[in-house]
């Protein structure tokens, strides 16, 4: 059972960190059309469809969840989509390296420690290893963030015109990406306290335990995503970006940010479904560091594959080296930590 929650929450990274492939290929978009288009489809549509067409009677097993339950489920998940959206600003001031190695180092040290608050803390050993973990891999995310900021250096360096930063400071951003990591850790938070709640109101209708990780999803995906379409809504208006939906590439776009939003919601349920197999003392801690990790290795190869990194000096790319290596090795230490137990 231990082993099978690592292999999905594993899982659950490589979908997520290839989930925004697609969005290369779309045409006649700004990325708030394409992003927009992706969070209607994710947090909207794709979790009604799978919802109400996989989990037997679904509106009761709502109907089941405590409304103080429900309540902290729904106000983390609206944080976490407003971290969500905090990130893409960061992305503005310091760019995406950067940027997404402070956000997802911020997401993996409390997100992973958030379930300990709500469930209490393992046996001293198990907990001492687990922080060991957490302290390699967020080595490897600062050194990721150290890569991203000289290979930046790099491409300014042999570009025809230096680009300045857009909005702001680097120090702006980089408290923008912390603050957006620490909100969207409502995701973690959500998880942890609806998790149990939700399996035994699913089980209780005849449902299968891997179902309970949709509706699980589906309740912080619906929230958090009124966040998210509040922000969209207002990027659109004020850029002026509706008439861009109006392209003959419109079908084709459908098609690929469908694609986005499905393995978003897949790694996203595949990571609660893991949780779950990893047991409620160290699922959503464990769980959480690997799918994260997981994440980040995977975006990062993606890069390396799409020629992202081409420019980059030697000296850009052994840090990069350096951060996988040590994200890869600090999720080994995390998840030894199962078999302490």
């Amino acid at each position: 059972m231990i082993f099978e929650g690592i292999i999905w929450a594993i899982l659950a990274g490589l979908m997520l960190g290839l989930y925004a492939l697609p969005e290369k290929f779309t045409k006649g978009f700004e990325f708030e059309n394409t992003w927009s288009m992706f969070f209607v489809i994710n947090t909207f549509i794709v979790p009604n469809i799978a919802a109400f067409l996989l989990i037997d009677g679904f509106t009761d097993v709502l109907a089941a969840i405590p409304n103080g339950v429900l309540v902290g489920m729904v106000v983390s998940s609206i944080l976490w989509g407003i971290g969500a959206m905090m990130w893409g600003k960061a992305i503005n001031y310091i760019g995406l390296s950067l940027g997404f190695s402070i956000f997802i180092g911020t997401i993996i040290l409390i997100g992973s420690l958030i379930p300990f608050f709500v469930g209490g803390i393992p046996a001293t050993n198990i907990f001492l290893t687990i922080l060991g973990g957490l302290v390699v891999v967020l080595i490897g995310v600062m050194a990721n963030g150290r890569a991203g900021i000289l290979r930046q250096k790099d491409e300014e360096a042999t570009s025809d015109t230096s680009e300045s930063k857009k909005g702001g400071s680097m120090i702006t951003g980089i408290l923008i990406a912390i603050i957006g990591g620490l909100l969207a850790t409502g995701f973690s938070y959500a998880n942890s306290v609806g998790a149990e709640i939700i399996d035994k109101a699913s089980q209780a209708q005849g449902n299968e335990s891997w179902k309970s990780a949709i509706a699980v999803i589906y309740v912080i995906y619906m929230a958090g995503g009124i966040a998210i379409a509040i922000y969209f809504i207002q990027q659109l208006t004020a850029k002026k970006l509706w008439g861009k939906f109006k392209t003959p590439h419109l079908g084709k776009n459908i098609v690929l940010t469908s694609i986005m939003g499905i393995f978003n919601f897949a790694a996203s349920v595949s990571f609660a479904y893991a949780a779950f197999k990893l047991g409620k003392e160290l699922g959503g801690s464990v769980g959480y560091a690997i799918f994260n990790t997981a994440c980040v290795v995977t975006a990062i190869v993606s890069g390396l594959v799409t020629k992202e990194w081409i420019k980059a000096s030697s000296k850009a790319k052994n840090f990069l080296y350096l951060g996988l290596t040590c994200m890869v090795i600090g999720i080994i230490i995390i998840a030894y930590s199962n078999t302490l137990s």
